[in-house]
Order: structure tokens, then sequence, then C-alpha cells
């Protein structure tokens, strides 16, 4: 049993009545040594909150989650999601009121799941008519200015937790009865459009009957909608709840069930409003070199051609059939491969690789794709038993071999798209271990017409790995959870890039006219995708703006052209009142930030991370974007008491990473006035309470060191752990269990 002490540190600690600080992640940067420094008196509102990720072939009841939550009766007056879409790019708005209905002081939590594409950019609250008004600001400045607030016994925190494709945002507030708090959260997204489509999701969980709850999506696109839906996507219970509205270039959304069609059953106390609200609808296209628009000193083209013929593809698909793989994960592999295979034409080449500690090739030669050799493939996959180690440095490197012999051979058009795609669910554990090793190894033998597309399976695998090699590849990457529906997401991906329409596009500017362009040169085009550039307008008394485009089909070279008026757009949008006037401003600045977020994982040395994170920073803090390296600094007027929402760096990592010291502090406990009663009646005073969290770790404190040492512990729910202290054994075993 590992080391124990942080019991006796928690039993120290007074309860005062204000937030709780949660925190999941780590600070950019920083040692655990930093973080004792800086926090040497927030022990007592701190907790480091770590994913518990179940076995995925065991089936594990999850826990519902609740935007509102409170441990004695809590009153929501209302719940409100507002998304404003304009030109693809949405600004989400949640909004909610709540009181404590309860006759004492407790704490109410607000949870809202939002896509983990989206930057978080405000939240404000109001306890009791005190306002708190968030800003964005370099992570180490707003963990400084919170830790001022923090050593006056003020604190306050945010947690954001990875979940499938959504991210978990959560504060929490101690109140005393009949408070009334108003919580209110602001995210960006630019829509991605996926297979013809562009899919607007909004997780709704009120965990409550509520009078006033209602969603509206408002879209504008000025080029017009050709066709909008709103799926049920909720259940029986709202078949025709949501209603739409529509006109050529702009839509609403609503969707207000009444308390009535809330209710589960007639008499029931509970709300079937539980699940994703979903709306998708695509754009009309009318020129196949992109539509241009402008708007607030920016620009955006998005780049959607159609009716293009499909690019003949060369695929060399890679499986991981390691002994982690049994199971529910090969078993979704192999029924998503045996789809995938049938997707297959006789234009197109293929092979299939197998690897756990040795690698096998089905062919090494790469073959057409027709019904014979797609059959074969078929019965070799479904014969495949998982077992032994993880060799991805040799399976990559010989599906790089297959591919360069058949270019070398003149078997590959010139004007096919030559893939690798990687499913794997691990780290390497045979031959090359060393993860830059092989992204270094994968660099030196592709050739710049080949891909690697990575997908990641399960939640123990090394993604970030995966998608470097994938990004350093030209390719891409995604995750996919080792559920029932594997094999959905295996095949959902690769329709995503099965059927290539263009090759080396380059979208071009007057030199002289823009500035600040993101990445306008592509390596493939896929139907159903879209590729979007942004940029500054720099000459502001031009009136049209051009842009010129090139690419590479099945046949021909193309040339396009088009053009936009530069005020135009300016003009309309100041008579939509639902329209996102600075959306070209913030679409600039979101791509902008990803794009750098992608550069700065394949830096080669520390010096170039540096110059691109301070890049990200300078963005990020003009533009309000809750990133990796900015934080959200809440205040209430004068900054006498403040929250801080931070983004996590690594769900994996451990808890030491945001625990702060044991240490002799001083700390002023005054009650801040949101805490104070709203009315002149004394309130009940909250009853002190110890918070276990699920991540079970201990602290033990070095007095003569003045260090602190953290440990997990294998433990579970019910374990007595007695802690016992041996202080004259001079090797510091401080604890025995």
């Amino acid at each position: 049993m590992r080391h124990l002490a942080i019991l006796v540190g928690l039993l120290l600690v007074p309860n005062i009545d204000c937030f709780e600080f949660v925190i999941d992640g780590d600070w950019e940067g920083d040692s655990p040594a930093t973080h004792y420094a800086d926090d040497m008196s927030v022990h007592q509102y701190m907790k480091f909150r770590r994913s518990i990720l179940p076995n995925e072939e065991e089936e594990v009841e999850e826990e519902d989650f609740e935007a509102i939550v409170g441990s004695a009766p809590v009153t929501v007056h209302s719940y409100k999601v507002e998304s404003r879409i304009t030109a693809r790019f949405a600004h989400t708005t949640v909004k909610t009121s709540v009181s404590n209905s309860a006759q004492q002081a407790q704490s109410i939590a607000f949870n809202v799941q939002i896509p983990k594409r989206a930057f978080i950019t405000n939240f404000t609250m109001n306890v009791n008519g005190i306002t708190f008004v968030g800003s964005v600001k370099e992570k180490t400045v707003a963990r400084n200015l919170y830790a001022q607030a923090r050593a006056r016994g003020k604190a306050a925190g945010i947690v954001r937790s990875n979940s499938l494709d959504m991210e978990t945002f959560k504060t929490e507030v101690h109140v005393p009865p009949g408070s009334r708090i108003e919580f209110e959260l602001h995210y960006q997204e630019m829509m991605q459009r996926k297979l013809g489509v562009y899919e607007h999701t909004l997780h709704l969980h009120p965990g409550r009957l509520v009078p006033d709850l209602q969603v509206d999506v408002y879209i504008y696109e000025p080029k017009g909608i050709s066709f909008i839906e709103a799926p049920n996507t909720l259940g029986e219970y709202f078949e025709g709840v949501a209603k739409i509205t529509q006109s050529k270039d702009k839509a609403h959304v609503v969707f207000r069930p009444t308390l009535k069609q809330q209710r589960k059953c007639s008499n029931c106390s509970t709300s079937a409003v539980e699940g994703v609200f979903t709306v998708k609808y695509d754009v009309v296209r009318d020129n196949n070199a992109g539509e241009l628009q402008v708007s607030d000193g920016h620009f955006v083209q998005f780049f959607a051609p159609t009716n293009l013929s499909p690019l003949p593809k060369n695929i060399v698909f890679v499986i991981d059939v390691s002994g982690s793989m049994w199971g529910l994960k090969m078993k979704q592999t192999v029924k998503a491969m045996q789809t995938i295979l049938d997707d297959l034409t006789v234009d197109d080449y293929f092979s299939v690789i197998d690897f756990n500690h040795n690698v096998r090739c089905w062919s090494e030669d790469l073959v057409p794709g027709s019904s014979v050799q797609v059959a074969e493939a078929k019965k070799y996959i479904q014969a495949i038993k998982p077992n032994g180690g993880t060799n991805i440095n040799e399976a990559i490197l010989r599906a790089i071999h297959i591919l360069t012999k058949a270019s070398d051979h003149g078997l590959i058009d010139p004007r096919s798209i030559s893939m690798i795609i990687l499913v794997s669910d691990g780290d390497p554990t045979v031959g090359e271990i060393k993860l830059s090793a092989i992204q270094k190894n994968v660099k030196r033998y592709m050739r710049e017409d080949f891909s690697i597309f990575s997908l990641g399976i399960g939640f123990d695998v090394d993604y970030d790995f995966l998608e470097r090699i994938a990004l350093e590849n030209r390719g891409s990457a995604q995750r996919v959870y080792a559920n029932q529906d594997a094999a959905v997401q295996l095949q959902n991906f690769y329709s995503q890039v099965s059927s290539p329409l263009l090759r080396k596009i380059d979208i071009q500017f007057p030199e002289d006219v823009v500035s600040d362009v993101t990445q306008n040169r592509f390596d493939k085009f896929f139907s159903g995708s879209e590729l979007v550039v942004a940029g500054k307008i720099q000459e502001s008394s031009i009136t049209t703006l051009h842009s010129f485009t090139t690419a590479s089909s099945s046949r021909v070279d193309l040339s396009l052209q088009t053009e936009t008026d530069c005020h135009k757009l300016d003009s309309l949008l100041s008579h939509h009142s639902h329209s996102f006037a600075g959306f070209a401003r913030q679409m600039w600045a979101y791509i902008t930030v990803n794009q750098l977020l992608a550069e700065r994982s394949l830096a080669p040395n520390a010096a170039k991370k540096r110059k691109i994170t301070q890049r990200i920073l300078t963005l990020a803090v003009e533009h309000q974007f809750v990133t990796p390296f900015t934080a959200l600094l809440v205040e209430s007027e004068g900054g006498q008491e403040r929250l801080l929402a931070d983004s996590p760096k690594d769900p994996k990592q451990g808890c030491c990473s945001a625990l702060t010291p044991l240490g002799p502090t001083t700390v002023v406990h005054s009650k801040p006035p949101w805490a104070r009663p709203p009315t002149p009646t004394p309130p009940s005073e909250a009853k002190g309470t110890i918070l276990v969290d699920n991540d079970p770790h201990f602290i033990f404190h070095l007095p003569k060191n003045k260090m602190d040492i953290c440990f997990n512990i294998d433990s579970e729910p019910g374990h007595i752990l007695n802690l016992v202290s041996d202080f004259s054994s001079l090797n510091r075993r401080d604890t025995v269990c």
C-alpha cells in the first residue's frame, strides 16, 4: 500500500462559505515544484479530478449528467440555449437561473457539455446581486490574480474534462438558503462540413422540469440555405416539438417544450429532456471556385466544388491485432472492415497489413479492388486472432514500402491518392518503442504523395502520438470509442476520406491586399467536406476582393477565380438582429489558433515551441479564447472575488499537477457578499464537509525538507485506510498502511 497523509491534512482544513475549486489538468510548462511555490494557501479549495476509465468490454452504467446539481432541493427557473450561426461560425450561449430552495446552505453546480472543438469565450455569474464578469488572460497572469483572491479565503473553480466528443464545463457555488444564482456560458466554434452536411449539436441536460425551457438556433448563410432539418434525437416524447422557419438565406429552429411535454409520464416529476438536440443543414453552391465573404476587415473563403469525378486511390490498411485488441475492439474492427472493403472499386488498389509483435502482409503488392480480391481480403481479416505485443514502427514502414514499390514500378496512377489507414489501440511495445524515433523513421521514408490517417481505438490509446504521425504526414486522426458502435465510427471516418476529388489545391489572393492568411495550400479535397481559408484585409480602400484557385482533378488541372464585394455583407449583417456580426474576425482567429496548436505539437525543439506558444497567447487573449495556454478569470467589481476557468492539458496525468502543499499558511476566512443571505433573515450556516474524490491520492509533508509528496493508490470504495507515522525512521518511511 502506498504512502498516506492527505487525510490528516483534510481534517485540518477549515470550511468557509465560498466556492469549491475543482481543476482538471496541468499548467503548461509548470513542474510540481512550481505548483508548490505558487499555491501555498489553497489546498483546501482544490481537488484534482481524473477520469476513471472502465474496461471497454464491460457494460458500465454511466452516471447521469445534469446541468444543475444540488445536495438539497434546487429550483430551476429557466434554462435557455441560443446559437447564432453566421457563415458556418457559431456563437452559443447557455443561460440558466436557479435558486436554493432548501432550508440550509448548499453547493449548487452548473454543468454544460460543449464540443471539444469549441473555445469557451466567456462565463458570467450573478449570485445574490453580485455579478462576476469574465476575461481571458494568459494562464500565468490569471493564475496569479486568482491566487491573490484565494489567499484572502475567496475561491472558486471550474473543471473541463474529456468525454467522447464533448468536454464538461463545471462550476460550483456554495450559497445560503433563498439565494438566487444566474449562470451564463459562451463558446464559439466553426462548423465543419462532413459527408455534405453541417451538424450543430447541443447537449441538453436540465435534470428536472423547467417552467421556461427554450432552445433557439439562428442560421444566416449569405449564399442561401439549400436544406435544413432538426431530426428528433431526444426521443418519442418530443416528436414534432422542434419548429423550423426558413427563408432563402435565414433559418430559425426553436425547441420550447411545455412542462407537460417535458414530463416522462403524466404523473412524473422527472424530465424527459435528456440528450442531444441536433440541427443539420447545407448551403447553396453556385460556383465551384468557392464562396468568398468579407466582413469587419477580414475575409473567409469556403471551397467545396461539386460534380467532380473521384480520384483513384491506393490504400494500405494497417490493423493492430495485438492482445489488447481482443474482444469488442477486434470484433468491431472486423465488422467495419467488411463494409469498408466493399466500398473499393476496380480503379482502387489496396493491401492489408496486420501486426502485433510480428508484421504480416495479406499481399506484398497492391492489388485492384475487384470483387474477388475484396472477398479474399475479407476472409483473411475474419480469421485474425489478436495476441502478442505492438510493433507500430515496423508495420507503418512496411506499408510505406508497399506504396513506394508500386510507385517506383509505375503501377500508381500519377493522379491518384495514396494513403495508409492505421488502426491501433495502444502504445508500441515491440521493436522501436521510442515515439520520437518512430516519427523520425516514418518521416524519413514517407513520400510527399503519401498520407497517413490514424484511428485510435479505446480510452487508453496514446492519441496524441497517432495524431502527430498523421498531421506530420498530410493526414488526420480520429479517436474511436470502444463501444457497440465502434464499427460505425470507423466506417464514418473512412467515408470522409474514401472519395478524394482534388489534389494539390492552392488558393491565392492579391499579396498587396491581404495579410495573415491561414493555410491556403492543401494536399487533397474529399467529397462532402470543405476547405476554409481566412485572413485580414490589408487595404481598407478596396471595394472588391479576388481569389484564384488551382487544383488537379481526375482528368484535368483546374484554374478557378471568384470575387466579392468588400462592403455588401457588413451592410446586410447590420439588418439581421440574430446574426453574429463578428464572425469573420473570430473565424480567422479560430482557424489560426487551431493551426498554431497543431504546428506546436510538431515543433522540433523547445525554442520553436515557445515562439508558437507566444503567438497563440497573443491571439487567444485578443480574441478571448480559453486554450491550453490561457485561462478565463471571472471577477466581481473591483476584483475582490475571482473564479478561474482552466483548459486541461492531459486527462491521463496524475494527481500532483494540480495539488498544493499542506505546509503552514495564513488564510483570512471572510464571508464574501454573494454568500450572504438575500434577505435580512439570518441564514442557517452550512455544515462542514470533507469531500472525497473518485481519484484516490494522498500527500504527506516532509517538514525538514519543506516538501510535499503525492501518491496515487489502488483501492476500492469503502476501504478503510489507517495512517501510521514513524518519525524515528531515518529513511523517511513516513506512512505505513
